[in-house]
């Protein structure tokens, strides 16, 4: 039986901003990340003609420090800095 990462697994308390979209923590940075592809995902932000870029819409630009736009790999380093 593969042993679970405790340090991946381990809840995190979630920023404001973040809580915004994913709801509020805490919770795992795994739950984390399904939950804003479920958001990206039911608001239509993938954009259209690459499927590893998201286009942030108000509450994911305060997640992603401003930008309208980052790719799927800039993304998950973004989130890190609305977990603690």
């Amino acid at each position: 039986m593969a042993k679970e990462n405790s340090a991946f697994m381990k809840p995190m308390t979630i920023s404001s901003d973040l809580a915004k979209v994913v709801g509020s923590g805490p919770m795992p940075r795994s739950e984390v990340v399904k939950k804003i592809w479920i958001y990206i995902k039911k608001n239509n932000l993938q954009d259209a003609k690459n499927k590893r870029n998201i286009n942030a819409d108000e509450n994911l630009k305060k997640v992603f420090g401003g930008k309208s736009m980052v790719n799927m790999f800039e993304m998950t380093k973004l989130v890190s800095k609305h977990l603690s």
